[in-house]
């Protein structure tokens, strides 16, 4: 997942709402969105290569998302996958505090990440290149890519205003939401980041949905969690064109 927005304990119906698209080389095998079988009370899609997940959530109403950081420093050999975290979280006994703070001790092993976790009482992010490891988020509307939280590049500054436009309504809709993270068109060259990758690529991964043969947006993904526990998760996919060739859709309440 390398672009996402959301809105935390902010909207008077929904103490989440999350819009995401990640994406990843086209080659990667992944499984579309779906509960589980080997761990029936997750709901997400899942990383065939490393068996972990990029976004799901659980039977009790929690969440997890984690993106990748984008820098030149590569994992260890033998690290661990990044996407087992969420996996982690949401099959655990520990609140989202509790959880980074036991995640600190062994951050440095894993290659760089941003992480959010959520349950009805609190959010937290953290991200093992930040100066601080972790913190617990106050109401409001955050965004991410692959960079630090609210790191302004372009696409996320552009996105982030839009969706907060979104979701004044009484009902923020899914099509506006995944409208919003299909925008194709990439940022004047003036305004691209310098983050140690060509300028051809900083260009391709400067709009917000990435076409390539290679590389570029997989899926996309809207979450609602209403303040009465009821989770609503749409997901798009899409094929190394930009076409979508697959949706699915869950709604249940969480316990």
């Amino acid at each position: 997942m390398c672009l996402l927005v959301f809105a935390w304990k902010l909207h008077p119906r929904y103490r989440l709402i999350f819009a995401g698209n990640r994406d990843e080389f086209h080659d990667r095998p992944a499984a579309p969105l779906a509960w589980w079988d080997d761990q029936p009370d997750i709901l997400g899609g899942r990383d065939l290569q490393a068996g972990g997940t990029w976004l799901a959530v659980s039977r009790r109403g929690r969440f997890g998302v984690v993106t990748n950081y984008r820098d030149l420093q590569r994992p260890e050999a033998g690290a661990p996958s990044r996407g087992l975290l969420i996996t982690r979280y949401l099959a655990g006994e520990l609140d989202g505090p509790q959880f980074i703070d036991q995640l600190a001790k062994e951050a440095s092993r894993f290659g760089g990440f941003n992480l959010l976790l959520a349950d009805d009482r609190s959010m937290v992010y953290a991200s093992n290149r930040a100066p601080a490891f972790g913190r617990e988020l106050a109401p409001g509307v955050y965004g991410l890519s692959n960079h630090l939280l609210d790191t302004p590049w372009p696409k996320l500054a552009l996105t982030r205003q839009r969706f907060e436009h979104l979701i004044t309504a009484d009902e923020p809709q899914f099509d506006g939401l995944f409208d919003m993270l299909g925008d194709r068109a990439a940022a004047a060259d003036h305004l691209l980041p310098n983050t140690g990758v060509s300028q051809k690529w900083e260009r391709l991964l400067s709009s917000p949905f990435i076409v390539d043969e290679r590389y570029g947006t997989r899926c996309s993904t809207v979450v609602r969690i209403s303040h009465d526990h009821h989770v609503e998760i749409r997901e798009r996919r899409f094929d190394r064109d930009g076409r979508t060739f697959g949706t699915t859709s869950f709604e249940f309440d969480a316990y």
